[in-house]
């Protein structure tokens, strides 16, 4: 697959010259692209712009019709379907008490995902492949803000070490299929997600909808809007316990999760540093790099796998036998750290952003942070140097975010 080219005059030393420069590999508005994850908080989005800006032949399966961790299922989709290009959104999910607990999960649901849908891309010939990771695979104590070279040079953050292990190994997958297959896949990080669609599920969810669920449900209890409860249990059961359960058996699951009249407690300190990018925002740096950004931009290396001199790629996979894999070019030194950082570059406290979701929902209560609890990485701020220099930078502010937030939460609840 060759880049196009175009040709224009610039200025140099004085002089009108004619150079010429790559274009990235374009994507036809009737190109098929595959979106997994296509019904989460990043996927919906990332469909929805795509819409937006003309690409009509959009493919998406829920979880039910297409189990990604299926590797024959996925193989048949891929025979099915055919796609030009994939958007990798989707994951195993889930807040730091998830992350905690349930350990083997979040390695294993998540390499089987990724190795499953980036190996039937490859087969199936796609054009260009975006996979969408995460800042948690920065060291526990990297430099701030992050920079995309700091990963890999210290221990992770313990807490959520296991999925981070698996986006790492995500994005090594599609830096390693370019430089070996000449493939165009690419990575990025994006930082702490919040906006439509996502679960609100008080143990699995992301920091901001989980707090925003808990801080609305206790100014409910506290004005005894058990209308409301009601509505929101029955739309969201917490641990099976929906609208139909007594007052009693509400109010004891709820305080589990530390909610109560009037008064909220957080796990941590509230003294942890956080970015946070609106999840449309994400969608819309998505879907520019998709559709302007390749591998080769990033690098700074045209032909960057032996693939582009003529090497084949035909033969299978065996140890004692190199004929026919294609081959990355040692001579061009180490390639590495491509994947691309999406945030906003700014940052607040988890105390400051519980402040302005109490703002949001209208509540006077108490919000408690107990510091027997982890807090997680204390300062994750990322670089977004790279991301700006091809062309995107953020749009929604979080204090407009949050209230966007709230007012998408209540509409769930009470359509």
């Amino acid at each position: 697959m060759k880049r196009k080219k175009r040709e224009e005059k610039v200025s140099f030393q004085g002089k009108k010259i004619v150079i010429s420069i790559s274009l990235a590999v374009k994507l036809e508005k009737d190109a098929k692209i595959y979106v997994a994850g296509h019904h989460g908080l990043v996927g919906s989005a990332i469909w929805n712009n795509l819409k937006q800006r003309g690409y009509g032949n959009l493919v998406g399966r829920t979880h039910r019709e297409l189990d990604l961790t299926d590797q024959l299922a996925v193989r048949r989709f891929f025979d099915e379907q055919q796609p030009d290009a994939v958007v990798l959104a989707a994951a195993f999910v889930g807040g730091i008490m998830a992350n905690s607990l349930y350990r083997a999960d979040f390695i294993m649901m998540n390499m089987k995902i990724q190795c499953n849908v980036i190996s039937e891309a490859y087969a199936h010939g796609v054009k260009k492949l975006l996979f969408l990771g995460s800042t948690c695979i920065y060291p526990k104590d990297a430099p701030q803000p992050m920079k995309e070279e700091c990963l890999l040079t210290s221990p992770l953050e313990y807490t959520n070490e296991e999925y981070a292990i698996a986006k790492i190994a995500g994005l090594k997958m599609c830096e390693s299929y370019n430089l070996q297959y000449g493939t165009n896949y690419i990575a990025v990080m994006p930082t702490n997600l919040y906006g439509p669609n996502d679960n609100f599920h008080l143990e699995n969810s992301h920091v901001m909808p989980a707090m925003m669920r808990k801080i609305y449900l206790a100014k409910l209890i506290h004005e005894q809007d058990w209308q409301s409860i009601v509505a929101d249990l029955n739309q969201r059961p917490v641990e099976g316990i929906d609208g139909r359960a007594s007052r009693a058996e509400v109010l004891s699951v709820l305080a589990k999760y530390g909610i109560e009249d009037n008064r909220v407690t957080l796990w941590g300190t509230g003294t942890p540093l956080r970015e946070f990018l609106w999840s449309e925002d994400m969608a819309d740096a998505s879907v520019h790099v998709l559709l302007n950004v390749d591998f080769a931009d990033i690098i700074g290396i045209e032909k960057y796998s032996s693939v582009h001199y003529g090497a084949k790629t035909t033969g299978a996979v065996d140890r004692n036998h190199s004929e026919g894999r294609g081959g990355a070019i040692p001579s061009l030194g180490e390639i590495r750290n491509c994947h691309i950082n999406v945030g906003t570059g700014k940052e607040l406290t988890i105390r400051q952003l519980s402040e302005l979701v109490a703002g949001a929902v209208g509540f006077d209560g108490q919000v408690v942070f107990d510091a027997s609890k982890p807090d997680g990485t204390m300062r994750k701020l990322i670089d977004v140097t790279k991301l700006h220099s091809l062309g995107w930078t953020h749009k929604v502010e979080i204090d407009d975010g949050v209230q966007r937030l709230f007012k998408w939460y209540k509409a769930t609840i009470e359509s």
